[in-house]
């Protein structure tokens, strides 16, 4: 081989085997894959710990041994409280921060070895972001944009004409930054973030300050344009719990730096919320109940006069056994107007996944 051909092989990316995703059903090709990531940061020490132990250097640890895998084309939710290693996590993905073990392969480049291949992949968007030039309108500060992106004047405008069209600020290109809501500055930074035209979009809490409709507009931009029409691949870093289950496939729910559980939101329920059903009946205190409850069939019983809809009773069920539960209570002669599942809250479906991962750590055993 030519020292030619030799240079060129190198140059090629270097693609590991495809592994794949399993999402709603489907196996698809993972565009994200992360494997044990840890980061530390210095801990903060007062002065008379630093004068009584000036060589000292205790560390603060944020992740601890992360892995995950994003399906290509998945809109993925990073759900946890303040702290929990979502921001951490994504800095690390974008090359902002150097992990201190484990790696990332994205897009087919691999985190360390290749950060401007991945840099070329993908865009980061935070809620913080000052970068934007109030007294310079949205069109001209996409352009100023593109041009740091090094693309011809020509292209630069095409592009951020058709940005700003998919995140919805059609005709306010020339409207001055400063003079926008929030959350109009959030949908900029995301059509900027666009300009490269990214396979995977980092995004870290992107409707923290927005107010609730403009919230769910900025949802829906992502979920229905950038993953559903233009097939990218979305990271979505938040707190909270509504936004990462009703708009994400997927959800990682982290805590204090590990990732607790990961799946969609009807899959972590079955696996960590018990099956509460709720019966609308006039007969709530009819002894099949309690009968029922002497067979383990039903467990938990909870009975409340609604004025109404009648009296209900909520029970939970042992798994696959509500249809014969509910033929039981016929056969004897309840009077059911309605039998359905309730939903579980699903800030009560975070805690059951923490107390979980919790009593795994301590014991070194899974149940659920």
């Amino acid at each position: 081989m030519t020292l030619a051909l030799a240079a060129e092989k190198e140059a090629l990316p270097r693609f590991e085997s495809p592994m794949m995703t399993r999402v709603g059903g489907l196996n698809k090709e993972s565009t994200v894959r992360v494997r044990n990531l840890a980061k530390s940061f210095p801990g903060r020490r007062s002065l008379t710990q630093v004068l009584r132990h000036p060589f000292s250097q205790p560390r603060s640890a944020v992740l601890k041994g992360i892995s995950l895998d994003v399906a290509d084309g998945e809109l993925f939710g990073i759900l946890g409280l303040n702290g929990a290693g979502k921001t951490t996590l994504l800095k690390i993905l974008g090359t902002l921060v150097l992990p201190d073990a484990g790696t990332a392969n994205i897009g087919g480049y691999d985190l360390r070895e290749e950060p401007k291949g991945v840099r070329a992949t993908l865009a980061l968007v935070t809620a913080d972001e000052r970068s934007l030039h109030w007294r310079l309108s949205a069109l001209e500060n996409m352009r100023l944009f593109g041009a740091l992106h090094r693309l011809s004047a020509a292209e630069s405008f095409s592009r951020s004409l058709e940005a700003l069209d998919t995140v919805k600020l059609t005709g306010v290109g020339d409207k001055m930054v400063g003079a926008f809501s929030s959350g109009m500055r959030q949908r900029l930074l995301l059509a900027r973030a666009l300009l490269s035209r990214p396979s995977v979009l980092l995004l870290d809490e992107p409707t923290r300050s927005l107010d609730p409709v403009s919230a769910h507009e900025f949802r829906r931009t992502l979920r229905d344009e950038i993953v559903g029409k233009q097939g990218a691949t979305v990271v979505l870093a938040t707190h909270n719990a509504e936004e990462a289950f009703n708009y994400c496939d997927r959800v990682a729910v982290l805590h204090h730096g590990t990732v607790a559980a990961v799946g969609s939101a009807s899959d972590l329920s079955s696996r960590f919320v018990p099956e509460v059903y709720r019966v609308w009946t006039p007969d709530a205190d009819h002894p099949c109940f309690e009968w029922l409850a002497r067979r383990a069939l039903l467990s938990e019983l909870t009975r409340r006069d609604d004025t109404g809809d009648g009296s209900t009773v909520e029970c939970v069920i042992a798994g696959g056994e509500a249809a014969e539960v509910l033929r039981q209570l016929i056969d004897a002669g309840v009077i059911v107007s309605r039998f359905e599942r309730a939903a579980s809250p699903l800030q009560a479906l975070i805690a059951r996944i923490v107390e979980a991962h919790e009593s795994v750590a301590i014991g070194g055993t899974n149940d659920a």
